[in-house]
């Protein structure tokens, strides 16, 4: 079964794979190294539940509505790796690939996404590999997101790993628009009859006006608590934050 499955997947596997025992061994191995990535998404995980508590309990309110966190299917793995021309070993799956392990947090409010980056980035056994702000420069389609790759120590019974995890932080309105449009990526490529250039626009569009929402959103927030600051401000802080770590 594994055989066939890595095969399918992964054809060039038969000339790094041997024999059965060999097989067995990387497969094997192979599941180690996604359970190592998957208790890092843990990791990750517990300590934007960490931070939620705390403001839970210090400001009587959750900057968190949801955290989900995933770790690449085979599938998708395998077809990233062979795009790239990588090969199909443990160093490509330990540090050739940045995204295996995945946390996505949604937020209500645009400052809150910059207020956890910053605190996650502030923590001394986190380490920033790199940032892409999607907000402050989306991409073609629409899309907005922050994105944070990290590095946190994981322990386990016999080692110590510093595990590489994807971190997406965005508004529940950005979520809504990307989720929608992850479906439809699929769909509108199926469907000759789909008129691409016009899916593409109207997304781009709705992009706008879900962003424009989030904006004004943020304005009543900040005129009913009377919060001093902005998003650009604290984008900034966390950037003078990442030159200073």
């Amino acid at each position: 079964m594994a055989d066939i499955e890595l095969q399918s997947y992964y054809p060039d596997v038969t000339g790094i794979i041997q024999d059965t025992t060999h097989l067995f061994d990387a497969v094997v191995h192979f599941r180690e190294i996604m359970m190592m990535y998957d208790c890092a998404a843990r990791e990750i995980r517990t300590k934007f539940e960490v931070l939620n508590s705390d403001f839970s309990v210090r400001y009587n309110r959750n900057p968190i509505e949801v955290i989900k966190t995933r770790v690449k299917q085979p599938v998708s793995l395998f077809r990233k790796i062979k795009e790239r021309g990588l090969p199909l070993d443990e160093d490509t799956l330990m540090h050739g690939i940045h995204d295996i392990a995945g946390v996505r947090v949604v937020c209500s409010f645009i400052d809150d996404i910059y207020r956890l980056a910053r605190l996650i980035a502030g923590q001394d056994d986190i380490t920033i590999v790199e940032i892409k702000d999607y907000i402050q420069h989306p991409k073609p389609n629409g899309y907005r997101s922050l994105h944070l790759i990290v590095q946190v120590p994981v322990f386990f019974a016999d080692q110590t790993r510093d595990m590489t995890v994807e971190v997406q932080i965005r508004t529940m309105a950005m979520d809504f628009w990307a989720s929608l449009d992850h479906e439809l990526h699929y769909k509108k490529r199926a469907d000759r009859n789909v008129n691409l250039e016009d899916v593409e626009k109207k997304l781009a569009q709705s992009a706008e006006i879900i962003a424009e929402t989030d904006r004004r959103m943020q304005e009543i927030r900040s005129e009913i608590y009377g919060e001093n600051g902005s998003s650009s401000d604290l984008r900034k802080d966390l950037l003078k934050d990442l030159k200073d770590l």
